[in-house]
């Protein structure tokens, strides 16, 4: 027979083969989406571009740093930020 705990519950263990597995999904997606998004953009007027890209995460910054501590939102949150990283880097190189 054991003895009983006591203290407070122990936090579940950390989920990270799917946690990261859901950030790398997460930001190919997003690093997709950044770079057409720019390209398509950067024919039309490479400043408009520029421009855009920088207000929309700027507005999207906010909301995603809340997130951040969710337990599971935190995963995409890693992805976004890396894939928005990964969109710009793309797009920079595509323009070389």
């Amino acid at each position: 027979m054991s003895s009983p705990t006591y203290g407070p519950p122990r936090p579940a263990p950390t989920p990270w083969f799917t946690g990261l597995f859901v950030a790398a999904f997460v930001a190919v997606l997003t690093a997709v989406a950044v770079f057409a998004f720019g390209v398509a953009l950067g024919r039309i007027q490479p400043v408009l571009a520029v421009c855009i890209n920088l207000v929309a995460v700027g507005g999207a910054a906010p909301t995603v740093w809340r997130w951040r501590s969710v337990l599971v939102v935190r995963w995409v949150v890693y992805g976004l930020g890396a894939g928005v990283g990964l969109g710009w880097i793309a797009l920079i190189l595509d323009m070389i």
